[in-house]
């Protein structure tokens, strides 16, 4: 991973308790900044936190990011316990396969409701705090956000809200404050094989197909996309705004 340095930065993850929003979390406990974790329950952020070495800059933000309420208590919640804000990670999300045929209003409700309502109402909620630091918001969005996969239509409507959201509101935004999405292709986290691997009738197979899928013939590790997402957040990057970086080992060059 790369080294970066946000010694006393405020950031706040969302769905910061497992996957790829952990690892942005441990990314940027270990280049100095406060970080406010949130998570569905009280008690999945308190183990998260107490799992992590080096906690003392940890700070709890637990909350129900599919409502407009729980957004504007997450993200209000951590600018009074960080003393303000200047980063923002949207990393909450979840994803099911599921044919159109068997797919439901309950399924679109509850993907659409934390995938992208989630994220534009923690991102409306933090813009006060956000113009007061000159800070950013990097939303973690999806190759499928980017191109159409067969089984997930809803999946990726969510995140193509999610990566055209982006780019509408880094034109409102700008100059004041940058926002940027990440697009992974599969990434090795314990979703993907507590929830796809391990419930497969072969996962061996499974896991090769997974791997194949990108030229680079591997699936992605969490602390790959939390480097890009803290490279996104870096000074460096400052004149990066309503992008959509890729992440994918090339599935998005020919699939």
């Amino acid at each position: 991973m790369m080294r970066f340095d946000f010694t006393n930065k405020r950031v706040l993850v969302t769905g910061g308790t497992r996957g790829i929003g952990n690892a942005v979390v441990n990314a940027f406990n270990k280049a100095g900044a406060h970080v406010a974790i949130n998570g569905r329950s009280v008690d999945s952020v308190a183990k998260t936190i107490s799992r992590i070495s080096n906690n003392e800059r940890l700070f709890a933000a637990p909350g129900d990011v599919s409502t407009v309420a729980g957004c504007e208590s997450v993200v209000n919640s951590a600018i009074e316990i960080l003393g303000g804000l200047d980063i923002l990670v949207n990393s909450a999300g979840i994803g099911v396969d599921v044919l159109i045929e068997e797919s439901d209003e309950s399924l679109w409700d509850t993907t659409l409701n934390v995938n992208l309502k989630g994220t534009f109402f923690c991102c409306r909620t933090a813009l006060g705090a956000l113009r007061k630091s000159g800070g950013n918001i990097i939303n973690i969005a999806s190759d499928a956000g980017l191109m159409g996969n067969p089984n997930s239509a809803i999946y990726c409507a969510s995140k193509g809200g999610v990566v055209n959201m982006t780019r509408a509101m880094a034109l409102e935004l700008a100059p004041e404050i940058r926002i940027n999405c990440v697009c992974p292709g599969y990434v090795d986290t314990d979703m993907v094989r507590r929830d796809w691997i391990d419930k497969d009738d072969d996962p061996v197979s499974l896991e090769k197909m997974l791997c194949d899928y990108a030229p680079m013939k591997r699936m992605a590790t969490p602390e790959e996309i939390a480097s890009s997402v803290l490279y996104l957040a870096t000074v460096e990057a400052e004149f990066i705004t309503g992008s959509a970086l890729q992440i994918d080992g090339g599935s998005t060059a020919g699939h």
